[in-house]
C-alpha cells in the first residue's frame, strides 16, 4: 500500500524518503502508526525501524524541499507577473506561495533553535533581502503567539557575487571590516541562496573572527553542485538542480528583482540583460571564462525589532 501509494504522487519536487514517510503516516489514525512504524520488506525501513521524529526534522531543516533535476517548472500562463519580462523568463520554477508557506516553516525550525538567545540577522543583500523580510516577520509572529519571544536585531551586508550568471571565486572586502558588534551574540546568517559555497565558506571565516556565540545559516536555495558543503546551511528552503533563477529579490545583472515568483531564465532574456566589461565586451557566461570577483560592503541599518 505504502509503495502503490507513493507511485501514484505527481510531484514537481522530492522529499527526503524519512520525511516523505512522517508525512504519509500522519494521514493513518495513532493505531495504524504504531503498526507501520516496521514493515518487513518494504524499501522505505530496509528491514529496520525508520527516522525518528527528530531525525526527520533534521533532515527537513538541512536538504529542505529537494526539487528533481527533470522539473521543467509551470506555465508562465498559470501566473501574473510583470508583463515586461514576457519573453524573458522560460517558466516560474517555484510559486510566490510555496516559498512563503516554506519560509513559516524554517521559522520554526529557528524559533525552536535559538530557545531564548536574542539573535542577531545578517541578511546578505541585495537578493536576500526578500527572504529575510518574511522570515523576521514569521519569527516575530510565532513569538507573539507564543513565550518563544527573540528579540530580533537585523543588519545588511551586502554582497555582489554574480557577472551575467557566473559566481565570484574570490572575496573581496570593500569599506568596514569590523564586525565586533556580534561578539557573544547568536548570529543568524540569511542568504537568498548558496550555489558553489566559496562565498559562504569565506564570509563564516570571517564572521567567526569575531568570535560569535553561535553561528547559523539559512539559505532559501542551495543548488545541488559538485563539492558542494552541505555542512554550510543549517535551514535550507529548497534544493535546486544548477540553474540560474531569478525573482523573489535574486535577479541578473540588477533585473528580475520584481519578480514575484522564483522563475528560470530564458535564453532571451540573458542575451538581453548581458553587462558589459569595462572594456565593452561581454562578461563571463555559462561557456566563457571571465574575471571573478565578490564585493562585500557591511552596514548598520537597523536596532532591535
Amino acid at each position: 500500500m505504502l509503495l502503490n501509494f507513493r507511485a501514484h504522487l505527481v510531484l514537481p519536487f522530492s522529499l527526503p524518503k524519512e520525511l516523505f514517510f512522517f508525512f504519509f503516516v500522519c494521514m493513518f489514525s495513532p493505531k495504524e502508526h504504531k503498526r507501520c512504524r516496521s514493515i518487513p520488506g518494504n524499501s522505505l525501513t530496509s528491514h529496520r525501524t525508520i527516522f525518528t521524529l527528530r531525525e526527520m526534522e533534521h533532515a527537513g531543516k538541512k536538504r529542505g524541499i529537494v526539487i528533481k533535476d527533470d522539473w521543467t517548472g509551470y506555465s508562465l500562463d498559470l501566473f501574473t507577473y510583470p508583463e515586461h519580462y514576457r519573453h524573458d523568463i522560460d517558466n516560474v520554477y517555484i510559486p510566490h506561495g510555496v516559498v512563503v508557506n516554506r519560509t513559516e516553516r524554517l521559522a520554526r525550525y529557528i524559533v525552536e533553535d535559538f530557545a531564548d538567545d536574542n539573535i542577531v540577522v545578517l541578511c546578505v543583500l541585495k537578493g536576500g533581502y526578500e527572504f529575510c523580510v518574511d522570515l523576521v516577520e514569521c519569527i516575530k509572529v510565532l513569538g507573539r503567539n507564543s513565550n518563544k519571544y527573540l528579540e530580533t536585531r537585523v543588519e545588511f551586508i551586502r554582497l555582489k557575487s554574480y557577472l551575467n550568471d557566473q559566481s565570484t571565486e574570490d572575496l573581496h572586502i570593500i569599506g568596514s571590516r569590523d564586525l565586533s558588534f556580534l561578539r557573544g551574540k547568536s548570529v543568524l546568517i540569511v542568504e537568498a541562496i548558496v550555489d558553489t559555497g566559496k562565498t559562504m565558506k569565506a564570509l563564516l571565516k570571517h564572521v567567526v573572527t569575531f568570535q560569535p556565540k553561535m553561528v547559523k545559516v539559512a539559505g532559501l536555495l542551495v543548488k545541488r553542485t559538485p563539492n558542494v558543503d552541505e555542512n554550510l546551511t543549517d535551514y535550507v528552503g529548497f534544493e535546486i538542480p544548477n540553474r540560474f533563477v531569478v525573482g523573489y529579490a535574486l535577479d541578473y545583472n540588477e533585473y528580475f528583482r520584481d519578480l514575484n515568483h522564483i522563475c528560470v531564465i530564458s535564453k532571451i532574456g540573458k542575451q538581453k540583460y548581458k553587462k558589459l566589461t569595462h572594456e565593452g565586451e561581454s562578461g563571463a557566461d555559462e561557456d566563457v571564462g571571465g574575471r571573478w570577483r565578490e564585493i562585500i560592503q557591511v552596514g548598520i541599518v537597523q536596532g532591535p525589532l
